[in-house]
């Protein structure tokens, strides 16, 4: 008995001791860890290299102007996953347990899709900025999920209330034919429900022609799109298969000035090879992009004229850049609003972060104070509204640029709204989860 009461306090003391020491850890973690899903090889990886290489550069210059969050320095791993969602998936396991993390971005919406039931378990955020579900933009269903700027069919609404805005009105694309080629895969399944629901009420015909990853076969595709010949072609690519779509339009005699490409599909990368052949493409620029602004000024001072840059200085305000320095400085600001609640110069936690998410409020004043004049609109999110912003514009390449060539559109919520909501029940439905109880979004 008292051999068995000395092993029993053995085991208690080591218990309390084991306690012990992974609380003083977790309280004397010092920095902010953010976790770095990216591709810098395969076949998507011109694109995924200036997005990665835009989100390193802003931590290091935050780093080095401001000394951190509030004092709070920040630092950074990298995770390759090659645009695979099982790598993504090993990736989010290796470094969601890394003292300090506080988000994910996983730079996919096949991991995405795969990382949102893990993520309410482990109390992680995913920030999804311009891809993820559609549906998570219900923030009473998704808490965890913030598809922030824009979903695909924010997107895809847009880009049916442009053609039918440059055809003299909606009541115009009656009879029109659309054929959306589209990544095979989770991203460019996702704009389809919105474009059937439109389809279907404003009597436009809607051909489907999926493209096998990675897209540098499609030749039959455009084949298809030659013989069905339709008025319009949107664009849902990614990497090297909005390029090679661009060389095959050219030489199957499709019209590029009918051509109309999702955000993903509207950078450098994509009609630089291609150059003459690409004039008159149009797609969705969710943002601003160049040098000009003060953000890309302070990192050209603080990171480039350090020689820390994670790119060529020529990179800097390309248009994926541009978009990483914006998901990595919403990262940050939801980091600051949530020190704001749960004590400025601290270490968030996930869910600390989630409600800094959640309650947002970049207003023009603040854009301005950051160095983001003229890169993007105000944003706010809610608990019920995960997004925070539905507006995009339209850019065309003239050949050797890209020029805005419209003014900001809004998504039509009362369209998208029912189908959010149709949608979140059914996920909430087939995974026999329940929403948010309105006491959950009480500050």
């Amino acid at each position: 008995m008292k051999l068995r009461k000395l092993v029993l306090t053995s085991a208690l003391v080591a218990l309390g001791s084991s306690v012990l020491i992974t609380g003083n850890a977790f309280a004397q973690v010092k920095e902010q860890f953010f976790p770095l899903l990216s591709y810098r090889t395969g076949p998507y990886a011109p694109n995924g290299v200036p997005w990665a290489n835009g989100k390193q550069d802003y931590l290091k210059m935050v780093n080095a102007r401001d000394g951190g969050i509030n004092g709070v320095k920040m630092t950074f791993e990298e995770c390759e996953t090659g645009y695979a969602t099982d790598r993504g998936v090993e990736c989010y396991e290796r470094l969601k347990s890394k003292p300090g993390v506080a988000l994910f971005d996983p730079q996919s919406t096949g991991i995405t899709f795969a990382l949102t039931e893990k993520a309410p378990k482990d109390q992680i955020p995913l920030i999804t900025l311009g891809y993820g579900l559609s549906v998570s933009q219900d923030g009473m269903a998704f808490k965890w999920n913030f598809p922030l700027m824009g979903s695909y069919w924010t997107g895809a609404d847009i880009l049916i209330q442009h053609i039918g805005k440059n055809l003299g009105g909606m009541d115009k694309l009656k009879g029109k034919k659309i054929t959306l080629v589209y990544h095979d895969s989770p991203f460019g399944k996702e704009p389809i429900p919105l474009l059937q629901e439109r389809a279907k009420m404003l009597g436009f015909d809607l051909q489907m022609l999926p493209v096998t990853a990675p897209g540098v076969e499609q030749k039959s595709t455009w084949l298809q799109v030659r013989q069905s010949r339709p008025d319009f072609v949107l664009l849902w690519g990614w990497g090297v298969m909005n390029s090679t779509a661009l060389k095959e339009a050219q030489a199957t005699g499709f019209p590029r000035d009918k051509m109309y490409g999702v955000w993903w599909a509207g950078a450098e990368p994509d009609v630089k090879d291609v150059g003459e052949g690409a004039k008159g493409y149009h797609a969705l620029a969710l943002h601003g992009s160049g040098q000009t602004s003060k953000v890309m000024q302070d990192i050209l001072k603080h990171v480039h004229g350090k020689d820390q840059g994670s790119g060529p200085k020529d990179e800097v305000g390309s248009v994926l850049y541009t978009r990483g320095v914006i998901i990595q400085m919403l990262s940050i600001e939801a980091v600051r609003r949530a020190q704001e609640r749960f004590g400025k110069g601290k270490v968030m936690t996930g869910e600390q972060v989630r409600w800094g998410l959640e309650n947002l409020s970049m207003d023009q004043k603040k854009l301005d104070a950051l160095g983001f004049t003229g890169l993007m609109r105000p944003i706010g999110t809610a608990c019920n509204d995960h997004m925070g912003s539905t507006w995009a514009r339209v850019q065309t390449w003239d050949g050797g640029k890209w020029n805005l060539s419209s003014d900001w559109y809004q998504a039509d919520e009362q369209i998208l709204n029912p189908m959010i909501k149709a949608g979140a029940d059914k996920y909430l439905s087939d995974k026999k989860m329940t929403r948010r109880a309105p006491a959950d979004c009480q500050s």
